[in-house]
């Protein structure tokens, strides 16, 4: 299995776990005298993007046909500056979710921008390097 794929797949189990731990904590907020706004978007990215979608381009850059002999994945670099602005944006969000939801007008909303470009950002780079390998035989 190709570094790049382990680091996609053992990302995405991380976040299956924090997703599924944040659940637990949202539910156990009244029990705890808490009520911290902003968790629930916060558990839809870690699972969404963090579990579901890093796993799908952990195992796409896997298993699509190859590129070529030389370059099996297409380029390493897209793939891993996609595994590194995805986990920025995915972290980002996380952070600035709950502070936006506190503070709407301290610069947390441009953190969200920010967190946003950088997972579209990745996205864009898994995508145009994948796309060639999606050929006829």
């Amino acid at each position: 299995m190709p570094p790049i794929t382990r680091a996609f797949i053992k990302a995405s189990l991380l976040y299956l776990v924090l997703a599924m731990g944040l659940a637990v904590f949202q539910v156990l907020q009244p029990w705890l005298g808490l009520n911290i706004s902003g968790l629930s978007p916060v558990y839809f990215h870690l699972f969404l993007v963090g579990w579901v979608t890093q796993m799908i381009m952990g195992v796409g850059l896997w298993f699509f046909p190859k590129y070529s002999q030389q370059r099996p994945r297409g380029s390493q670099t897209a793939a891993w500056a996609s595994f590194w602005l995805l986990n920025f944006g995915l972290l980002l969000r996380a952070m600035a979710e709950p502070a936006a939801s506190a503070q709407p007008a301290a610069g947390w909303l441009w953190a969200l921008v920010l967190s946003a470009v950088a997972q579209w950002l990745a996205a864009l780079l898994f995508v145009l390097n994948v796309w060639p390998r999606i050929k006829e035989r």
